[in-house]
Formats: C-alpha cells, sequence, structure tokens
C-alpha cells in the first residue's frame, strides 16, 4: 500500500509538467491560426500599406525640400551675379558708384525687389508649415488634426506644389478612421482637382478601394479598369495594387 502511494504521488508531480508541456506545444499552434485568420491577414496588410505610404510621404516631403533648396540656391546665385555685374558697371566712376538715376513715380511707387521675394519666400515657408504641421499629426494618429491641418491647407494653397498630395492625405485621415463616405469624396476630388500630381495615381487607386469597402464593386472596377490608361507611368507598386483589386474583388 506504501509502495501504491508513493507510485502515485510520484505521478501526480508529473501532471502539471505535463500540462505545462502540452500548453506550450499548444501556444505556437494558436499562434499559426491566428496569422491564418483571413481578418488577422487583412488587418496586417492594411497596416503594412499604410506604413508604407506613410513613407512614401516623408520620401515626397524630402524631395520638395530639396527641389526648394536648390531653387533657393539658384536665385541666390543670380543675385550674386547681378551685383557682381553692377559693382564692375560702376568701376569706373569715382567712388566705384554708379550713377544716379532719377526715380520715376511709377518706380518709386513700386515694392522694392527685395522686399517682394521676402515677402513670397514668408508665404512659402508659412504653407510649408502648415503641410508639415498636419503631416507631423497623421504620422501621430492625430487624425483629426490632420484633416483640419491638410483642409486649411487645400483651402489657403489650391495652387501649391504639394496641394495634390495634401488633398491625398486629407483623403487618408477620412479612410484611417473608417469614414468611407468622406474618404470617397476626398480621394475624389483629389483625382478630379489634381489629376496631374503625383498624388494623382494614389487618388485614383485609393478611390477604387475605397468603393469596393462601401460594396460599390461594379464602381471599383471601372476606376481599376482605367488607371493604365491615365496612368500608364505609374509606378510598379502602383501597377500591382491595381492588379490586386481587381483580383480580389472579381473584376473582369
Amino acid at each position: 500500500m506504501a509502495a501504491f502511494e508513493v507510485k502515485q504521488s510520484a505521478a501526480m508531480k508529473k501532471l502539471p509538467l505535463r500540462l505545462l508541456i502540452l500548453a506550450a506545444l499548444a501556444l505556437p499552434t494558436a499562434a499559426v491560426a491566428q496569422r491564418a485568420d483571413p481578418v488577422y491577414i487583412e488587418d496586417r496588410l492594411n497596416q503594412l500599406q499604410q506604413s508604407i505610404s506613410l513613407l512614401t510621404g516623408q520620401i515626397e516631403q524630402l524631395q520638395y525640400r530639396n527641389n526648394q533648396l536648390q531653387q533657393q540656391l539658384e536665385k541666390m546665385q543670380a543675385d550674386y551675379e547681378f551685383r557682381l555685374e553692377q559693382v564692375e558697371k560702376g568701376g569706373g566712376r569715382p567712388g566705384g558708384t554708379p550713377p544716379a538715376r532719377p526715380a520715376t513715380p511709377s518706380t518709386a511707387a513700386a515694392p522694392p525687389p527685395a522686399a517682394a521675394a521676402a515677402g513670397t519666400a514668408g508665404a512659402a515657408v508659412a504653407a510649408d508649415q502648415v503641410y508639415n504641421d498636419a503631416f507631423k499629426k497623421l504620422q501621430d494618429g492625430d487624425y483629426v488634426g490632420a484633416e483640419k491641418g491638410f483642409k486649411t491647407f487645400v483651402q489657403r494653397h489650391p495652387q501649391h506644389t504639394l496641394a495634390g498630395n495634401a488633398q491625398y492625405w486629407l483623403g487618408e485621415t477620412f479612410y484611417a478612421r473608417r469614414d468611407y463616405q468622406n474618404a470617397m469624396t476626398a480621394f475624389a476630388e483629389g483625382y478630379k482637382a489634381y489629376k496631374a500630381s503625383p498624388k494623382g495615381p494614389d487618388n485614383l487607386l485609393k478611390l477604387g478601394i475605397t468603393l469596393a469597402t462601401l460594396g460599390r464593386k461594379p464602381d471599383a472596377c471601372a476606376i481599376f479598369g482605367r488607371f493604365a490608361q491615365d496612368y500608364p507611368r505609374a509606378t510598379d507598386l502602383q501597377k500591382r495594387r491595381v492588379d490586386q483589386e481587381r483580383q480580389k474583388n472579381g473584376c473582369g
């Protein structure tokens, strides 16, 4: 009897260990099952696509700033060459000063070129600041603040180089909050008003995706069908996204 109790006690001690081993073996299976869940996969794809979009936006900002710096350097060089030319022309006069010209009423009333240039530069800096602040809020997940910022930018600077980008990101602020109706409107406006902008293809692509999400698959397929015609020089990534969405929605 004592020997039986000893064996029973040893078996009871081994039981929790076996349960722990079985539980450990079951965890990877549960994780694999989660990864195989279509909803989980769809959410992960959406997160990855959102991250790619934000990274693309950062690259576009850097490219824009680089262009702005290049333009500023060219203006500074042109101004320097102009001033040097004026100095050389006035070199033969006493003191090296150019001859004074009487100011006419028209020239006297006109603002100095330097002041006009400074005003234009100041407006450009202010516009860039509004855009950058809105994009930073988008990155931080402050979609309401980003929406207000991009709306302000488009309203105040509809002809700005980044206006098409701002309209696209405005649509993304709605899409991220699952406000697909307003997202559809924003992407459609982006495609209509800024078709030739760098974000034109993305506006059209996201318009089709939003329509499909709203259950309007025939309209979405029509949008995907015109993508190649409107943007034959779209990036390979954009073309692959269109093909994926066409297959996903059963477009013929």
